[in-house]
């Protein structure tokens, strides 16, 4: 029987649907604009103050940058803010504020962190708490969003409204990082040191996650005695608020088409308006050309070339492009029938979906949109499913043993760790498995046991999908109107378990690309082979829905579109070319130096034109060391002899193959560093002498790391001293001068 709370939170969520979807009406919008719900606007018409709503029938008028105020005015207790590159660090900063309201009743604001001034940083008042979700990106540097405030926070004396201290407040850290690279966590820690330098006091220990091993696992093992410990400090009363939704989701049948998000990712491109292309408006690009590098073997790596023409995206050498991938259809049929959608009526039914607090959890994607276009387009349901969520929805399952099976993975971390992650279970792969269901056949309503399970529980518990970033393969001086990607394709086989074989599992980016591949290319791409005598009809390699949302994805027979944005990097060639350059890029590790050669020649031609044949006469060398498993893996094998030879052989490559190629005297195979090592004077002098930049790029975990071990043992030499010693000293001089750069990833 439901109680009066409950009928009560029911009645204002439909008062809140049934007012978003009739405000073209009520506030005379023109019936050809798009509402998009993404929690409270930044701005207001007519150029006045913004307002936002308390959470009491009232607004909030004032500086939309005064956090403190606006805490004040609508009862926050706690302000979790988040510095966040790819939207990992956003997603736990939600996850804290969600459990706050969950254990202790406690409301609070999320806020990205470059949307607000800290001035006021110290009149925080004392019944309340900071909380800074802060990730480290690329080698120990602050995200996008939250350089502004790491400068402001790092200054000698900093400029508060009462002083240069923070005596009173009370903060929490989460830090997310990668150990694979030297910097680990270092923003995190950094913060941390100097919030207790200018005399605030951190909760609890200082949480660190790990996103080369399990980012969720850390965040489990640290929030519990980080809400003991708030709860002490701030007089948290355990169990004072029930479970409330997030959302409210509402379909609607009649909603005008026109006004329906059906992938696309921004008003923009409903409206299709022209704006800067951006990581909240992304450019649909055109695929000028695809085609496969490897030239024998069972894996795939394949270069593309994305045209920006007209569209106002500019690059330079060494940035990164992002791509906007979809699910595989797999996936999103996997996961409509599971909750009961596969019913052409129901995946195509419109829905809107209202934030009950947009202060604390912000409708993940826009809307109004439909159950198919969330799946396929918005949510990351292709990702291993999350420990807490399986937790949380075993409360859902269709039968006692589901309910068992998801309570113990939830609960258990080596049997999660197990089955789950071991064997890369995404979410509906779960409950299918716990509901007794075969994960190996397409999914369908037949073969599908469904859950009932609230939508809202979905948008709240799913992860919002990112894109996937990629370093450019080439240089805007020969490129200018193009974009160049160098792309291995991701599979692997996962662990097999009690409940399910070892399979193939298929990284959802680079295999998003491959299908644009193979689409272009006119190849086939099944998504299940075909049933033959008694051995039943399984998922294979992954097939997508390229056309994009109303097809605006696809033009003519095969030319695609993908959607695309530009982060810019610091990975930047000296601007002379008479420092030599070292460059160390195994594999697609090699991407970015293509670019730079590409750089160079562009820069060669127009010296030569200038001043004649014997222009590069006093340029210094560029050496790369490049390596492969074999020959046939050799990425841009006939590209590199035209460039040596019109670089007028300032340009060296050497080449190392892993497999194929020569053995060291013990039998031992030749990588990078050991060509690096063949070169160590001419290395020692280039670096020491004449002041070269090295640039590393590739695999973080161990290649980048030998690299390293391998500069500063050859260094040390120099110096007449010890690799552990001089020699790291030697490298750490390099990279703190930006003479030793790094792009790798784990």
């Amino acid at each position: 029987m439901a109680t009066l709370s409950d009928l009560v939170i029911l009645l204002l969520g439909a008062l809140l649907a049934l007012g978003f979807y009739n405000k073209d009406r009520l506030l005379g919008s023109s019936s050809s604009s798009a509402s998009t719900t993404s929690g409270s606007s930044a701005a207001t018409a007519n150029g006045s103050k913004p307002t936002y709503s308390n959470g009491n029938g009232n607004a909030f008028k004032g500086d939309p940058r005064d956090f403190v105020a606006r805490m004040k005015d609508q009862k926050k207790r706690l302000a979790v803010f988040y510095g966040s590159q790819t939207g990992t660090a956003e997603e736990y900063a939600t996850r804290i504020a969600k459990e706050a309201k969950s254990r202790f009743g406690v409301s609070s604001l999320v806020c990205d962190i470059e949307e607000y001034d800290f001035e006021k940083l110290d009149q925080v008042p004392e019944d309340c708490a900071i909380v800074f979700c802060m990730a480290t990106y690329g080698e120990g540097e602050p995200t996008d969003n939250a350089v502004q405030f790491i400068e402001m926070i790092s200054q000698d004396d900093p400029e508060f409204s009462e002083g240069s201290t923070l005596d009173g407040l009370k903060y929490v850290v989460f830090g997310l990082g990668n150990k694979t690279y030297e910097q680990y966590n270092v923003v995190g820690r950094q913060l941390d040191a100097r919030l207790t330098a200018l005399g605030a006091t951190r909760v609890g220990e200082r949480g660190e996650g790990d996103d080369d091993k399990s980012m969720e696992e850390d965040y489990l093992a640290w929030k519990d005695d980080m809400f003991a410990a708030l709860a002490t400090t701030l007089s948290f009363e355990e169990g004072a608020s029930g479970e409330t939704p997030d959302f409210v989701v509402t379909e609607v049948p009649n909603h005008p088409i026109e006004k329906v998000f059906q992938g696309e990712l921004s008003s923009r491109a409903l409206l299709g308006s022209k704006g800067v292309h951006d990581a909240k408006n992304p450019y649909a690009s055109p695929v000028l050309a695809c085609r496969e590098l490897f030239t024998g073997g069972d894996r795939n790596c394949i270069h593309l070339e994305f045209d920006i023409t007209g569209s106002g995206i500019t690059y330079q050498t060494g940035d990164h492009v992002a791509v906007w991938p979809s699910n595989p259809d797999v996936e999103v049929e996997r996961l409509l029938a599971v909750l009961g959608l596969t019913s052409p009526e129901k995946r195509r039914m419109i829905i809107q979906v209202v934030s009950l607090d947009p202060t604390l959890a912000k409708v993940p994607f826009p809307t109004p949109t439909t159950y198919d276009a969330v799946f396929r387009h918005y949510l990351d349901i292709s990702a291993v499913a999350s420990r807490q969520t399986l937790a949380v929805l075993a409360k859902y399952a269709p039968s006692e043993q589901a309910a068992e099976f998801l309570t113990r993975l939830g609960t258990d971390k080596q049997a999660y760790h197990t089955e789950v992650v071991g064997g890369h279970l995404r979410l509906a792969e779960v409950l299918q498995l716990a509901a007794g269901n075969d994960i190996t056949v397409m999914p369908t309503a037949e073969n599908t046991t469904v859950w009932n399970i609230p939508f809202d529980h979905v948008v709240s518990d799913v992860s919002r999908l990112q894109p996937r970033f990629y370093s450019i393969s080439s240089s805007p001086k020969l490129h200018p109107n193009s974009i160049h990607v160098t792309a291995v394709i991701l599979k692997y086989e996962s662990q097999a378990t009690d409940r399910h074989p070892a399979r193939w599992v298929f990284g959802l980016g680079t295999n998003y690309l491959l299908n644009v591949k193979q689409a272009a290319n006119n190849e086939t791409t099944p998504m299940i082979s075909d049933g033959q005598d008694d051995v039943p009809e399984h998922v294979s390699a992954p097939k997508y829905t390229l056309e994009g949302p109303r097809g605006s994805y696809k033009h003519d027979d095969q030319l695609f579109k993908v959607p695309i944005h530009v982060r810019r990097s610091t990975f930047r060639l000296p601007t002379s070319p008479k420092i030599p350059v070292i460059m160390i890029g195994p594999g697609t590790g090699v991407a970015p130096f293509r670019g730079f050669i590409q750089e160079r020649i562009a820069l060669a031609r127009r010296s030569i034109a200038k001043n004649g044949p014997d222009a590069l006469a006093d340029w210094a060398p560029i050496y790369l060391f490049y390596g492969s498993r074999d020959e046939q893996d050799f990425l841009y094998a006939e590209e590199w002899p035209a460039y040596e030879a019109e670089l007028q052989g300032k340009f060296k490559i050497h080449v190392a193959f892993s497999r194929s190629g020569p053995r060291k005297p013990d039998g031992s195979k030749i990588y990078v560093q050991d060509l690096l090592w063949d070169q160590k004077e001419v290395i020692q002098s280039a670096i020491v002498e004449k002041r070269a930049s090295v640039y590393i790029c590739g695999d973080g975990r161990n290649m980048s790391k030998d690299v390293e071990q391998k500069l500063a043992a050859m260094l040390a030499e120099s110096k007449n001293g010890s690799a552990a010693v001089e020699g790291a000293a030697e490298v750490k001089s390099l990279k703190e001068r930006s003479r030793l750069l790094m792009d790798v990833w784990s």
